[in-house]
């Protein structure tokens, strides 16, 4: 066919999409937040590498087992609601659903585009809004925008393509965010042509921020423009090949793009729930060893105290009772961070808020602060008790800053969550005993060890020749260390530590706790689920009792035995916020799978790095794109390497 034929087509196709059946289009661009793969298709595409595979054992900890089935922690809260409800089998009532709050990528991006000119309109969660993003698509919008804030792979991307070509083969599909800029980051010619191609989409952004990108490409394809003009793309052409426009950095100003809720509202049914979440701030003002987002983000950019008023008085038109923040360090700058405390205080906009948080950048008025002004919970990405460690990430932090941090913000009835890596560059047996020594020490309500990701790109992966660094993902090693042995320490973390409770990585990690509150569910009784679901009741046990939410709890009897091979995790002493007398719940038939502790190696191995590229052999027919395991198919949230999937969950919206 030759070019003027192409050209006609494409003009007809164009017409085509400005007047459907003499109507105007009420929808010029779709975009959609996330796409969590089915538990079920996961855990089957994780097993082919094997129950022993770091990635499997990982993803082992963030399960549980129960009426014959393997559950997510959502779905077993489902299923024991439905027990409460005199549901003795079938299907439950999915009353809990992991992520079902806005999703800030796509909230942003919508709103964006909305203020000018485009009409947008946005899908939340991928897999349970497929009859609704159906239905948008029989308006005929001009492109549809994928958002990958949590993902490193391309799965997820592939799996949503294939739904929107099966429903309309000719909508433009673009993607972009940091899927797509860790590809163009770590790939060149061939190899990103392929990785980017295996996707299926039409448009790719490569810009960090990217959302003027994406509004210039809706305008370009509203009027019939060329995309070649359009900078920091690839893009296919109508002869197949991909090609790429020139860079452009964006400086999007803060200020002038924060999310009206209430005009969002009006366009989502009116409601949103009462969880949202929001930025303040973009990009982070530190630069962690095993962390390159500070690089992708640029120079740290903040929200006047007066636009977020704006913003937080749109939240309360709503109704919100529970924001979530965000940003990688929102009590940096510190000053700001008490003004912006004093400012909620002083509207008295009574919001509980959650956030990131960092001790090493806060004093007793800071935390007292954000105690007044509603916060309760923060995440603490302190990843070690090792003094050693922390000054080989880079953390510029102090054990002794993290203990009293954290002791001010228990004081001050403030939950807090500690987030910690196993096996980075450096590590031993020894440091790893500093860790679980601090845990256990500490007055921290919940915590998680992810096993060190090895991410190219990252400052630390520069001095991969200082440390004998081999391998990528998860599977890896250097001189100190390899990332089975790394494994093994977490499974005895997990499995020793009593006064904090884990929280699972997959689906239910510290974000859930305020999309929670915002169901009703108490936060004691929520305690109570979380620390009996790594326990072993006996086979069999009866329910009494129903919790605020639908949650159940069992009768004192019931928790007295414990699995012998899992030991006694004793109660907690009570505290503020926690009802220690509630026994964790217990669904008949209810129990942890099998765990690898500890792990029997014969007497004489061989040589680790021989035993490594064997082990890494069975990758190898795969591209790195989709090569198994790594931390994105885990719902691992490096702080911008991870929070919330089968993606790194990235701090930031990093819209597209």
């Amino acid at each position: 066919m030759d070019p003027d034929s192409h050209e006609i087509q494409a003009v007809n196709k164009r017409e085509e999409r400005i007047d459907i059946m003499g109507k105007q289009r009420e929808i010029d661009c779709i975009v959609v937040g996330y796409n969590e793969l089915p538990f079920a298709e996961y855990e089957n595409l994780l097993r082919q590498y094997g129950e022993d595979s770091e990635a499997y054992r990982d993803f082992n900890l963030s399960f549980a087992e129960a009426g014959g089935e393997k559950r997510l922690y959502g779905d077993l809260m489902n299923y024991a609601t439905g027990l409460a409800g005199g549901q003795n089998g079938g299907a439950y009532p999915e009353v809990f659903r992991s992520g079902d709050i806005p999703n800030l990528a796509a909230a942003y991006l919508t709103n964006f585009l909305n203020r000018r000119g485009h009409r947008t309109r946005y899908v939340n969660l991928f897999q349970s809004e497929k009859a609704r993003l159906a239905d948008m698509l029989k308006q005929k919008p001009y492109c549809i925008a994928l958002t990958t804030t949590f993902y490193v792979l391309n799965f997820p991307v592939i799996d949503m393509v294939k739904y929107i070509r099966k429903l309309d083969s000719e909508v433009k599909i673009v993607v972009g965010g940091p899927l797509v800029s860790n590809h163009v980051r770590n790939y060149a010619a061939e190899d990103l042509e392929s990785a980017l191609t295996d996707m299926g989409a039409d448009i790719w952004v490569v810009e960090s921020q990217g959302e003027l990108a994406l509004s210039r490409i809706v305008e370009c394809l509203k009027q019939g423009g060329d995309l070649s003009r359009v900078p920091n793309l690839f893009y296919r052409e109508s002869s197949g090949s991909l090609r790429q426009t020139l860079p452009e950095p964006e400086q999007n100003v803060m200020d002038e793009n924060y999310i009206d809720w209430m005009e969002l509202a009006k366009h989502h049914g009116g409601d949103l729930g009462r969880t949202l979440q929001t930025r303040t701030a973009r990009s982070c003002a530190f630069s962690c060893a095993f962390c390159n987002y500070p690089t992708r983000a640029g120079k740290l950019s903040l929200t006047s105290i007066d636009v977020l008023e704006r913003e937080f008085d749109s939240m309360r038109e709503l109704g919100v009772e529970n924001v979530v923040f965000i940003d990688d360090t929102f009590n940096v700058p510190i000053r700001r961070f008490k003004d912006l405390c004093r400012m909620l205080i002083r509207k008295e906009y009574n919001f509980n808020w959650f956030s990131y948080f960092r001790c090493s950048n806060s004093d007793e008025e800071a935390i007292d602060l954000a105690a007044q002004s509603g916060c309760k919970g923060v995440f603490l990405g302190i990843e070690s008790g090792s003094p050693k460690i922390l000054t080989n990430m880079n953390k510029k932090a102090t054990i002794e800053k993290y203990a009293q941090g954290i002791e001010q913000l228990h004081n001050n009835g403030v939950i807090t969550f500690g987030s910690f890596i196993s096996g980075f560059p450096g590590e031993t047996q020894d440091t790893i005993q500093e860790t679980n020594a601090f845990i256990a020490n500490s007055s921290l309500d919940y915590y998680r060890v992810q096993l060190w990701y090895n991410e190219h790109g990252t400052p630390i992966h520069q001095q991969k020749d200082k440390y004998g660094i081999e391998g990528d993902g998860f599977v890896w090693s250097h001189n100190d260390m390899d990332s089975m042995e790394a494994m093994d320490s977490i499974e005895r973390t997990f499995l020793t530590i009593d006064n904090a409770a884990w929280l699972p990585q997959w689906s239910f990690d510290f974000w859930i706790i305020p999309y929670l509150m915002g169901k009703g569910v108490d936060l004691e009784d929520f305690r109570s689920f979380v620390g009996g679901s790594r326990r072993r009741p006996p086979a069999g046990g009866a329910l009494s009792g129903q919790l605020r939410g639908g949650l159940t709890r069992v009768s004192p009897g019931q928790s007295a035995a414990r699995s012998r091979r899992y030991g006694a995790f004793p109660r907690r002493p009570s505290r503020a916020g926690i009802n220690s007398a509630h026994e964790p719940p217990s669904p008949p038939g209810f129990h942890r799978p099998q765990l690898h502790l500890p792990r029997r190696r014969p007497p004489r191995r061989r040589p680790r790095r021989r035993r490594d590229r064997a082990r890494r052999a069975q990758y190898s027919h795969l591209p790195r794109w989709r090569a198994l395991p790594t931390a994105a198919h885990l719902g691992r949230r490096p702080r911008r390497r991870l929070a919330r999937g089968h993606g790194l969950r990235h701090r930031d919206p990093d819209p597209l």
